[in-house]
């Protein structure tokens, strides 16, 4: 049902077995997707009702209990457009009828997004005269994996609607080939090895990610290709691709990645290496093609920012 504010909605619905003697604020994040703070917020204000009555936020939900909770409707955002713009240090890896691979630099964003006003590579393309596919939402048409503002490397963007439905596919299915590498702090114990633990949103923090009980599957490979003093390269398969996933499981490793301060690195490492970003590269990427049914493979250099970090890091020894 709804509530009668314009801003407000109202719902409820009995508690589902799976979440019987969860605490209430976990439940609520749960059941409605939200951060656990913000479900804590409407725990607090009073905005959750267990069978008619509210509760504490640590309270434990009962099997069979009715839950009514009033949720702030959020205001839509205008939809972000796809301006063309150009973007230095853009540069096209390679372009047919199908697709575009792009280098990306780093603080630049796959697309448009709320709250975003800086670079991205569709107004880049844009600007560059390369059309994409009209297939996904208006603001991400022919996206079909993103990397992060932070991270530089190879990114493929779909031109034909063909191409949009098979690279999709092939992502989902993990048939792409993606290669990353990455400074870490410290060494990695065993120096090869596997990663596989779930991430979900952070609980705490609404714009990081998390290992986290009952996440996405997310799985990343990893190899020491070099040593240094208190750091470590290493190179990095994706076996998924979740947001922030090689970042978020270094640092559940406690070796985050150099000069990732978002998750726990080091600022007086990434001052001395010159880093205002993560270090971490998508090196190489390799798909079969959706037009021509090969497979094709690119690999990029690393940018100035990296290498130069990574010199300083070979003359300390």
């Amino acid at each position: 049902m709804a509530d009668r504010s314009p801003d407000r909605d109202r719902r409820a619905l009995p508690v589902p077995d799976g979440l019987a003697g969860m605490r209430l604020d976990q439940a609520v994040a749960r059941l409605f997707g939200l951060s656990r703070t913000v479900a804590a917020s409407l725990v607090d204000q009073g905005d959750v009702l267990v069978d008619g009555v509210a509760r504490a936020k640590a309270d434990k939900l009962g099997a069979g209990a009715w839950l009514e909770v009033t949720l702030p409707r959020p205001a839509t955002p205008a939809e972000p457009a796809v301006t063309p713009q150009p973007v230095a240090g853009l540069s096209i890896v390679y372009s047919d009828a199908d697709i575009v691979v792009v280098d990306k630099p780093p603080g630049v964003a796959a697309h448009p997004s709320p709250g975003w006003t800086g670079p991205t590579v569709l107004a880049g393309l844009a600007a560059m005269g390369q059309p994409v596919a009209t297939s996904g939402a208006a603001e991400r048409q022919g996206i079909v994996h993103r990397l992060d503002v932070g991270t530089s490397g190879l990114m493929v963007v779909a031109k034909s609607e063909t191409a949009y439905s098979a690279l999709k596919r092939a992502f989902k299915a993990r048939e792409v080939e993606k290669i990353y590498d990455a400074v870490v702090q410290g060494h990695p114990d065993p120096l090869r090895g596997t990663i596989d633990a779930p991430i979900d949103r952070h609980p705490g923090s609404e714009y990081k990610w998390a290992v986290v009980s009952g996440g996405r599957e997310s799985i990343t490979h990893y190899d020491t290709l070099e040593a240094f003093r208190g750091a470590s390269l290493l190179r990095i398969r994706l076996e998924t691709g979740r947001t922030h996933q090689i970042r978020v499981h270094m640092a559940a490793l406690r070796h985050p990645c150099v000069g990732d301060l978002t998750y726990g690195a080091d600022p007086t490492l990434a001052a001395r290496l010159g880093l205002s970003r993560q270090w971490l590269h998508a090196k190489e990427l390799g798909f079969v093609h959706p037009g021509t049914g090969e497979h094709v493979h690119f690999d990029s250099p690393y940018p100035d920012d990296l290498a130069e970090a990574l010199r300083v890091l070979r003359s300390a020894g």
